[in-house]
């Protein structure tokens, strides 16, 4: 049974490709039988490592876990060393004679060291020479303050991170500088210039989608619209056949699948399909969406009130801005959407702005958010998981389909 939260943030090469996850926990329960941070951190590893498994968290990638003085002294407590797992030391653990000692031999036995929000001081600077990875939090440093960190750090044989990354200008600015890995949500954010036009890809795609949800359209309607893009109707029939759907027969037409599936599962997957061939668009950027997408679907269904394909539509919506790189709300002028998908995907409110809001607070790990959310921490644990899982492989395909 999951019983507590585990998140996940994804790590970036200089290539926008995610290369790791940071795990991030609850390291407390509250109330009258509360435990210490250790301990519930290691119920929560051993949670992650065992009843969950680690491959449906991070499928191949590394996996990014901070460990407290406690877990460094005695750790026998960790899991086993591996190349997909980065031990993070954290920023208040003091680097005295018997922490470095531990870390030796941590090292030794083959688990890779990360220091985290490293700054050059006598607190942190006996670990530096023993670190693989060491991470920046940017926003602690000015540009000259940065840049001089950085080139202090290049004496060392470490990689370096930059985090806190929350723009495209700042993501371009860490890797001009020579950063190897970077860990922020400048995916999320667009690099917004008021009054520009969209690209012919884009418009496209926009105008797409808002035929899509005219919710008033029939079925014959809806078919034509999808019909009369030859690229989406092959990339929508192809996706509907793969191993994805596991149909026992093969969908001939996009009569068929309406007829199969209902017309509001086909505006939705026509609607993804259509996303996902935005050019340049990130796959992270769209397991994103999907990631929200899901979870607001899964916790609809739960609370048993509210329309899930809606709850679905907004959370692949919220990253239209990043995706077309137009403020939100200018693109929501184009898309004939009700009042109450509005308020969800501007204001937060709502039934569906709730669940946005709840799948928002989990790519930050906030705790205390999703606490107030009024679900149980169970559900939001178990829908969570459930939707990183459908994320990570409907992504996947979706590539596959629009290559």
């Amino acid at each position: 049974m999951i019983d507590s939260y585990l998140a996940r943030q994804p790590i970036f090469d200089t290539n926008e490709q995610v290369v790791a996850y940071e795990l991030l926990y609850r390291d407390d329960h509250g109330g009258p039988l509360a435990i210490d941070g250790n301990q519930a951190t290691t119920e929560v590893l051993i949670n992650s490592y065992i009843e969950i498994g680690l491959s449906k968290l991070i499928e191949h990638h590394q996996s990014y876990i901070n460990v407290t003085r406690d877990f460094i002294i005695n750790h026998e407590q960790l899991p086993p060393p591996s190349q997909q797992l980065v031990l993070e030391v954290l920023e208040d653990v003091e680097a005295d004679n018997e922490v470095i000692a531990a870390v030796q031999a941590l090292i030794e036995k083959g688990y890779q060291i990360a220091l985290d929000d490293f700054d050059y001081d006598q607190k942190h600077s006996g670990l530096l020479p023993l670190a693989h990875i060491v991470k920046v939090d940017i926003l602690q440093h000015d540009t000259d303050a940065l840049t001089k960190l950085y080139t202090s750090l290049r004496n060392f044989p470490v990689k370096l991170l930059a985090e806190k990354v929350e723009t495209i200008e700042q993501f371009n600015h860490c890797r001009a500088l020579g950063f190897d890995l970077f860990q922020g949500y400048f995916l999320c954010h667009p690099k917004i210039m008021r009054g520009q036009r969209l690209p012919a890809n884009q418009l496209h795609v926009m105008q797409l989608v808002a035929e899509l949800q005219k919710n008033d359209a029939e079925a014959r309607s809806l078919e034509k619209i999808i019909e009369q893009d030859v690229a989406l109707s092959y990339k929508l029939l192809s996706y509907i056949n793969s191993a994805a759907f596991s149909l026992r027969n093969k969908i001939e037409s996009i009569h068929h699948a309406v007829v199969c599936l209902g017309q509001s599962e086909v505006r939705k997957w026509a609607s993804m399909v259509a996303l996902s061939s935005v050019e340049g668009a990130s796959n992270e950027l769209i397991r994103i969406a999907l990631l929200r997408a899901k979870i607001g679907e899964l916790l609809t269904e739960v609370a048993g009130q509210g329309n899930p394909g809606t709850a679905f539509m907004v959370g692949l919506f919220s990253t239209l801005d990043a995706l077309m790189n137009i403020p939100l709300d200018e693109l929501l002028t184009r898309v004939p959407i009700s009042a109450e998908v509005n308020d969800a995907l501007l204001h937060r409110q709502g039934p569906y702005g709730q669940t946005l809001g709840v799948a928002l607070a989990y790519e930050r790990g906030d705790w205390q958010a999703i606490d107030e959310a009024g679900f149980s921490e169970e559900v939001i644990a178990s829908c969570y998981l459930q939707a990183v899982q459908w994320s990570d492989k409907t992504s996947g395909q979706l590539a596959k389909t629009a290559a």
